[in-house]
């Protein structure tokens, strides 16, 4: 039982570490890391030192968290399951996708690889879960359009929304109420006078949006797609 929760607490660690630098290339620190995990710096130094002797991570001290190939394969992994479990819960049992994510949290750690993979191929192995995040391949491929967040969208821009981040479960709640969704198409105003929210049209609806849901939602400004990722099974 004790080994159980120990790889869920590993794996859980490096799914946080890998999705840090999906959408943008900062890599996490540990303070950053702490903050996102809800923890003490100290309890997720020593952590993150034995994410290091287990080969999984490469930290120097006051520097940067990065994954070691191994490290990666565990994150993918994690999050295919993650993500796919979230899709499931919104178009099979009509979760909304503010309610989806600490129910794939727990979930996550318990289904078996068969039942996974049954559920990708009822889901017609959906390449995205319903914030937009990409769901692995199950060959361990990641393609994510390439996009910019909201905040730092030009002025005039037309974008797509391709992805929500799910951090703030009142947002998304918002954010669905004022129909801001995936694919939707939004123009960028721009700022309101003396640095007030930033100004942005729906179709025919004009929305002002503050920071965090400007620094919530990117946009892909063109078409194309980024491909990332290593195989699940090391060599």
């Amino acid at each position: 039982m004790r080994a159980a929760r120990d790889q869920s607490v590993v794996e859980d660690y490096v799914k946080v570490i890998y999705a840090h630098t999906e959408w943008q290339p900062e890599p996490i620190t540990t303070s950053v890391l702490a903050a996102r995990l809800g923890l003490a710096a100290s309890s997720v130094t020593e952590m993150v030192k034995k994410l290091g002797n287990a080969g999984l991570a490469i930290h120097v001290p006051y520097g940067a968290v990065e994954l070691t190939p191994e490290g990666v394969r565990l994150a993918l992994r994690m999050l295919r399951r993650h993500r796919l479990i979230e899709t499931w819960l919104v178009e099979v049992f009509s979760y909304g996708w503010d309610e989806v994510h600490d129910e794939a949290e727990v979930l996550e750690h318990t289904l078996s690889d068969r039942l996974l993979e049954a559920i990708a191929e009822q889901l017609g192995e959906p390449s995205r879960d319903p914030h937009g995040d990409p769901i692995p391949a199950a060959d361990g491929r990641v393609s994510r359009a390439e996009a910019v967040v909201l905040r730092d969208a030009p002025e005039g821009s037309v974008g797509r929304i391709v992805r929500i981040s799910d951090r703030d479960p009142t947002l998304l709640r918002y954010l669905r109420a004022e129909a801001i969704a995936l694919d939707v198409e939004l123009t960028v105003l721009g700022r309101r006078p003396f640095g007030g929210a930033l100004a942005v049209r729906a179709g025919a609806v004009e929305h002002d949006l503050g920071d965090e849901a400007a620094t919530s939602i990117w946009i892909s400004i063109g078409e194309s797609t980024v491909t990332s990722g290593v195989p699940l099974e090391s060599s």
